[in-house]
């Protein structure tokens, strides 16, 4: 018998954006499939006065408490007042820069948002999200050399988020759908530069994620064939045998996070360099 859920609440203090505190606590609170966290996050925390506002509001709804705050003074503060009211608090950057002090032998120079500088890095990430925009769903086939990875796969193999998720990370991705009894562009094939990977699923999983969409579609939809799991079988058989002939490696996504499939592409970049 399954245990009904629970709920608790989980404040997240950051002195930037709180991607990091975000990504740390949902990691965490996933290990409790019976417990839910209700996520409060309070991002920009640089002052004393925004401090005790948001304790005003923790006071209201107690829970845990993480921080990423590299100015001591707050975060001694913010501790103190966690003390005082009896609940849980970890500083989450705190013993990753204790690690890095004693490997580096230097402290960390305790500057707030560092990891948001408009650097190189960032740019790149922009042109890489700009180059995966405009070569969404098969569009620019031509230039696919440009690519640092194209995604293969029939319709609902989330193609998409996968390669705005790889762009994020600096990643040129183009992604191209592969419709049963077309051939794929010529300029795929004879592509020297890009890995080229298949994104592929069951026909189980597929069927859902399509009968879904087709739920969401006001607009009329012929349905039969894109539901069908037989049609989808045969959708898939033709895009292995696509994969195959080229030797372009394959990703069951089925039951694969977008997080997921992105870093087993980042992985077979690594092999294929």
């Amino acid at each position: 018998m399954n245990k009904p859920q629970s709920f608790f609440h989980l404040h997240l203090i950051s002195d930037a954006t709180g991607e990091t505190l975000l990504a740390a606590g949902r990691a965490a609170s996933a290990q409790y499939k019976d417990a839910r966290a209700i996520e409060h996050i309070y991002p920009l925390i640089r002052t004393e006065k925004q401090v005790a506002k948001v304790f005003e509001d923790i006071e209201e709804e107690p829970g845990i408490i993480l921080y990423t705050v590299v100015d001591q003074k707050l975060a001694r503060g913010i501790d103190e007042r966690c003390a005082a009211m009896g609940l849980p608090c970890v500083s989450v950057l705190e013993p990753v820069l204790t690690v890095f002090q004693s490997y580096l032998g230097t402290p960390a120079g305790r500057r707030v948002g560092a990891q948001h500088v408009l650097d190189a890095e960032y740019f790149r990430r922009i042109d890489a999200l700009n180059f995966t925009m405009d070569h969404d769903d098969g569009q620019l086939p031509l230039n696919m050399d440009d690519a640092d990875v194209v995604l293969i796969g029939i319709s609902r193999t989330s193609k998409t988020p996968t390669s705005i998720y790889l762009a994020n990370r600096g990643i040129k991705t183009a992604n191209i759908p592969i419709v049963l009894g077309v051939p794929v562009p010529e300029s795929l094939v004879a592509a020297s530069k890009p890995l080229i990977v298949g994104l592929i699923a069951t026909a189980e999983r597929i069927s859902h994620v399509r009968q879904n969409r087709i739920l969401g579609n006001s607009s009329s939809y012929e349905a039969s064939d894109y539901v069908d799991r037989a049609a989808i079988s045969e959708e898939l058989a033709y895009a292995r045998k696509i994969c195959t002939r080229h030797g372009w490696p394959m990703i069951d996504v089925s039951r694969r996070s977008i997080e997921e499939t992105a870093a087993a592409i980042v992985a077979l970049r690594g092999k294929n360099r």
